[in-house]
């Protein structure tokens, strides 16, 4: 199964138009932990924003996380407000599929949930990621504070040359501030996808190595 979306970006100004309210406004618990979608979560909680392809693989690998308070499916880096899956599809919003997850850094350190970002999908592949092609499926990561930020780019700048000798081209991964775009949940039957539907569509390229640990 391959899905395929627009292999260009599309304009601010050619975007779809959206609508002003959420497409999922009473979001349920999480499905699996039992914790809110969109908070409050507990005192010393982080959140980041993770794009890596198919969200419903990718929500699944972090909500398996200890110390991952909660996880879900949303739409994030383009510019039509509140978009269905369906226009998201279109590639005409902008969007990537991306997955919100809220963490506690006391138990799960920001290295780690970006460990597992780099080492389970393909940073190099563009508007594509496995079967699955168009500008949703990029590689992004929407950082909301500075540390994060940091190690974002220290993680990608060690692990950039060690798939480069391995005939990998140059890692495409987005980098942003998560002020600069907004998060819109996905509907209801993508969150938590793969726990509803245990045999359900799973496509994640990944590079099969490691990163490095990169020093605190």
């Amino acid at each position: 199964m391959g899905i395929f979306g627009s292999p260009r970006m599309v304009a601010p100004d050619g975007a779809l138009p959206g609508r002003a309210l959420p497409v999922l406004p009473h979001p349920a618990p999480h499905a699996v932990l039992g914790t809110s979608l969109t908070g409050p979560w507990p005192a010393g909680t982080e959140v980041i924003y993770l794009a890596m392809g198919c969200f419903w693989g990718a929500e699944e690998l972090y909500w398996r996380v200890p110390g991952v308070v909660s996880t879900s499916a949303g739409y994030m880096g383009g510019f039509t407000p509140n978009p269905t899956y369906e226009e998201v599809c279109t590639g005409r919003t902008g969007h990537a599929e991306t997955v919100e997850v809220a963490y506690d850094p006391a138990v799960v350190s920001t290295y780690d949930i970006l460990k597992a970002f780099w080492e389970n999908h393909d940073p190099t592949q563009g508007y594509r990621q496995g079967n699955d092609s168009g500008t949703q499926y990029r590689s992004a990561a929407f950082y909301t504070n500075e540390d994060q930020r940091d190690l974002l780019e220290r993680t990608r700048d060690v692990y950039a040359p060690l798939i480069s000798a391995r005939g990998y081209p140059d890692i495409t991964t987005e980098v942003v501030p998560a002020s600069e775009s907004t998060y819109f949940l996905a509907e209801d039957l993508h969150q938590q996808y793969l726990y509803k539907n245990p045999n359900g569509y799973r496509c994640h390229a990944n590079t099969g190595l490691a990163l490095p640990l990169v020093p605190a």
